[in-house]
């Protein structure tokens, strides 16, 4: 598949199918993901990759409890309470499979933007996925609680990773129509 044509094809899938994620496939779009540049060539990335839908789901749970928890009437999040508190809600959509791009060392010395550096990452995965026939959806509902020091406990997350880009990975079940892009807006030097 032309680069171009993943780009255009690659949508936020909320709804996979029942059909599981290899090991092999999932390795190939970490491989791909370090394919992104870095400042600095640092490299600044590692990955958090969890296989089978109970345990995506229990990881659902776990992040829309904490969102319950720290979403008072003052957060932003106050107003998706009612879908946070749906048990049938999934927050990775019932995704066989979830890749967290994480920046290693964040806030050491010496690392100079790790974060934006997890997002080319991220970016070249979800593209790789389409290329493999896969889709992705980057969650970020669940990074406030991929960053609470048990979370990162209980998962094997080194405590000096930071997660960035939680992406649930599976087979579409549907792909959404492209939607509307705003034509861009361009300042060209030399003005013309």
């Amino acid at each position: 598949m032309e680069v171009l044509e993943a780009i255009r094809k690659r949508r936020a899938i909320r709804s996979f199918l029942e059909r599981p994620v290899t090991r092999d496939q999932l390795s190939a779009l970490v491989a791909a993901a370090t394919q992104a540049p870095s400042a600095m060539n640092l490299q600044p990335w590692g990955f958090l990759v969890v296989q089978g839908k109970n345990e995506v789901k229990r990881l659902s749970d776990a992040a829309k409890a904490h969102l319950l928890r720290v979403a008072d009437s003052a957060s932003p999040l106050a107003k998706y309470r009612d879908e946070l508190s749906d048990s049938a809600f999934e927050l990775f959509y019932g995704a066989p499979a979830l890749i967290v791009v994480c920046a290693k060392g964040a806030g050491s010395a010496g690392i100079v933007q790790p974060n934006e550096d997890c997002c080319l990452a991220a970016q070249d995965l979800m593209l790789a996925a389409v290329a493999q026939g896969l889709g992705s959806c980057w969650v970020g509902f669940s990074r406030p609680w991929l960053n609470q020091p048990a979370a990162k406990k209980a998962l094997g997350v080194p405590t000096d990773w930071s997660p960035v880009a939680p992406l649930a990975i599976g087979y579409p079940a549907e792909t959404p129509a492209p939607p509307g892009r705003h034509a861009p807006e361009i300042v060209w030097q030399p003005a013309a």
